[in-house]
């Protein structure tokens, strides 16, 4: 490649804890009962395996997922687990009112104390002329109230980046500008229901801490407050795409940050620095950034290639009119692709790990050491359940043997452990076409 920008990689690795998102895909052949049914073998899966959290998506109005209500999975998946912890990533503010959301999981956490996440998102349509992930990629609905200017999103770079081992591609040729995406947006909200107000992040997110605290002040001069939601033990989370106002505020409010690498590569590492650079201690006393990656491990590098197939068509159909498809048989016939629909998904496919559980981490440790991320927030598509479940077994496995030795290791300058740091360097290195 010739348009690129490296950084060589520099940054000791931390082998940091492991979390999941389901979005309950939908395999072609079977149906949503099936694809349910196989979410709840993935937290089963997870939870044996030693993952810290996993968390359900929120997508409507869509054959390919069925992932449409996180705060009943999270649940089901609590009642069904013994210690990991459950949410949602995210419930969708577009829909679904802060104080609704926040009862929602307050009502899980009373029967699961210390074990319910609240992730809340900024998701639909936007008013005009945004891409996806900028800060006016918002919900669509009329807006609030003038807010202070906030300071300008910069364009991701247009030209591959590598940094720490890691590959920022450029960002994808897609937007919600488009005529065609945003008349099939439109049209299922139409369905789904948009809330007809809908205040700026910071006010949304303000409620939900509000209610989960003493109660939320009325323009009555009244205290309102929700008996289930009131001193519940909610972790609430902020969810970012971009270096707008989503990473922003969630910065300024001292929120963790759930930062979106496997769907907006080309933004993550701004969107952590903006984060970053916005913190100020307050719901915790220090930032805390978990960032979202796609994986898919196998036994063999040959194996878990022929179980990716399919990836690339399931993300075309998302990114184009045609919505969420069910993911295809590994063995389906190969699709005609036209030179515009490769660039379509080419961010996603190649910022996939694909391969052993060793060569999944050595990309796990990337992410890492380029985001300086505290979490990773691993999701999981395949064709079978069998593929995915096993799959977040050779990582977690891979992961802890690594994660084993920087115990071993901690302070330990002895040959083995200096080895030890020189063979992750070497990986890192190994990375970099």
């Amino acid at each position: 490649m010739t348009d690129e920008t490296r950084e060589q990689p520099g940054r000791a690795v931390r082998h940091v804890p492991l979390s999941v998102l389901e979005l309950a895909p939908v395999s072609e052949g079977s149906g949503p009962g099936e694809a349910l049914a196989a979410a709840l073998d993935v937290v089963a899966t997870v939870e044996a395996e030693g993952y810290e959290r996993i968390w359900f998506a929120e997508h409507h109005t869509t054959p390919g997922v069925v992932s449409t209500s996180p705060a009943v999975l999270a649940a089901v998946a609590a009642e069904r687990t013994h210690r990991i912890r459950v949410g949602s990533g995210a419930v969708l503010l577009a829909h679904t009112p802060p104080a609704v959301a926040v009862e929602q999981f307050a009502t899980v956490a009373r029967l699961h104390p210390g074990r319910v996440d609240l992730g809340l998102g900024r998701a639909g349509i936007p008013s005009g002329g945004a891409a996806p992930g900028s800060r006016d990629a918002g919900a669509g609905a009329p807006a609030p109230a003038a807010q202070p200017a906030a300071p300008a999103v910069p364009a991701p770079p247009a030209q591959d980046r590598w940094v720490e081992g890691l590959l920022v591609p450029p960002p994808p040729p897609f937007s919600l500008t488009d005529p065609g995406i945003r008349e099939r947006f439109a049209a299922r909200a139409d369905v789904v229901g948009r809330r007809a107000e809908i205040g700026d992040y910071r006010d949304e997110l303000a409620v939900a801490l509000d209610l989960l605290g003493a109660g939320r002040p009325a323009r009555t001069g009244e205290r309102v407050v929700s008996g289930v939601a009131s001193g519940a033990d909610v972790q609430v989370w902020a969810l970012a795409s971009s270096p707008g106002e989503s990473a922003r505020v969630a910065g300024e409010l001292g929120l963790p940050l759930a930062a979106n690498y496997h769907v907006s590569p080309s933004s993550v590492l701004e969107t952590v620095a903006a984060y970053r650079d916005a913190f100020r201690p307050g719901v915790l006393p220090a930032p805390y950034v978990l960032v979202s990656v796609d994986v898919l491990a196998a036994a063999t590098a040959e194996r878990a290639e022929a179980l990716g197939r399919g990836f690339d068509a399931w993300v075309l159909a998302i990114r184009s009119e045609s919505g969420s498809i069910p993911y295809p048989r590994p063995d389906a016939p190969e699709r005609s692709w036209t030179t515009g629909e490769r660039a379509l998904v080419a961010d996603r496919v190649r910022t996939r790990f694909v391969g052993t559980g060793e060569v999944v981490a050595d990309g796990l440790e990337a992410l890492v050491r380029a985001t300086g991320a505290d979490e990773l927030l691993l999701t999981t598509i395949a064709h079978d359940v069998e593929a995915r479940t096993e799959s977040f077994r050779l990582v977690a496995q891979a992961w802890a043997r690594r994660r084993a030795l920087d115990v071993e290791c901690d302070g330990d300058e002895t040959a083995g452990c200096a080895q030890h740091d020189e063979r992750a360097a070497d990986r890192a290195d190994a990375l970099v076409p």
